[in-house]
């Protein structure tokens, strides 16, 4: 049977973090509406199969509270859709604070007859909206909410089915061609011995298993995997709590052919069969990145800790090359 369509209708007061909500919606995979008219709102729903969200507030051409619910109750009759209505809200003094340091108009504060002061657009907005609110499926308090924390509530509650939380892309580079300037974690890999000195393997690269035999042969190198991985493995989950989406760690040596490659190879493919979004790409032999789709989380193998499958050598790097 398949799975209802979801649709999440975005509303709130003012400044209280609608658009937010609707830009981690988009990172979900929804298509995203910004201020349709009410008119069209339940023509969104025609097309296309993917999840949708709409934002509406008291700007909306055609807004009035009760045809907006008129509509969500329309939308919720439909079948094969699952529609929730999200609220965001905040306290007065937060709402006005946001406002001060912005400096932009309440929309129900605009001068003329509504007057100007956005204390008065706060109080007339909040009247208006209270119908939509106490039909909200669920209210967001924005006003001591961190932004990755009001991420982490959205996701939690529509993330889809198998959307990943984190792209990891894993590159290999050479360092006297430069540092990848996208990448967040950079790691020197030159203490490594390096297969460009043996004859036999100086045409091959890292993707050739006879240069992956000689730089595991290395005596630093099951040192080396074990620390990487295991300052990787608690690192990543730590990111998507913050909300980062795509991360590119960087493993570079002198050419960027041999060992770079090689372990870029096995980093990705350690990271895929813990569940993660892992591509590879290896910027001095080719720039196209090999997609690769998630793979089921795995439990720990004993060659990843005996460094059997990947790199190992005690000398990692921060977060940026050591030096040479």
């Amino acid at each position: 049977m398949t799975a209802p369509r979801p649709f999440v209708l975005v509303t709130g007061l003012s400044g209280a973090g609608r658009a937010t909500i609707l830009r981690v919606l988009e990172d979900l995979g929804f298509e995203t509406v910004d201020n349709p008219p009410l008119s069209i709102l339940e023509g969104l729903v025609e097309d296309g199969a993917n999840p949708l969200a709409a934002g509406i507030d008291t700007r909306t051409r055609g807004f009035e509270p009760g045809e907006a619910l008129a509509v969500l109750e329309r939308l919720r009759a439909r079948p094969g859709l699952a529609v929730s209505l999200v609220f965001a809200t905040a306290e007065d003094a937060v709402l006005l604070r946001r406002f001060t340091e912005t400096r932009r108009r309440h929309p129900l504060a605009p001068g003329g007859p509504l007057g100007s002061r956005v204390q008065d657009g706060i109080a007339r907005e909040a009247a208006l909206l209270a119908p939509l609110r106490d039909a909200a499926d669920l209210v967001v308090d924005t006003s001591g909410l961190p932004i990755f924390r009001l991420r982490q509530i959205i996701e939690a509650r529509f993330r889809p089915e198998g959307t990943p939380g984190l792209s990891v892309l894993v590159q290999s580079f050479s360092f006297p061609r430069g540092l990848p300037r996208e990448a967040d974690l950079v790691f020197d890999l030159r203490f490594l011995q390096n297969p460009h000195y043996e004859p036999l393997l100086r045409p091959l690269t890292g993707l050739d298993p006879a240069v992956g035999d000689y730089v595991r042969a290395d005596p630093d190198f099951p040192g080396f995997w074990e620390r990487l991985t295991g300052f990787l493995d608690p690192l990543l989950p730590r990111y998507v709590a913050e909300g980062k989406k795509y991360l590119t760690i960087a493993l570079g040596c002198t050419g960027g052919r041999h060992r770079s490659v090689f372990l870029t190879e096995a980093l990705a493919d350690h990271l895929r069969r813990r569940g993660w979004r892992a591509d590879s790409a290896h910027r001095e032999l080719d720039p196209v990145p090999h997609i690769h789709a998630p793979a089921e989380p795995a439990a720990p193998t004993p060659s990843d800790s005996q460094g059997q499958e990947a790199p190992t050598n005690p000398s990692m790097s921060h977060s940026r090359a050591m030096p040479s």
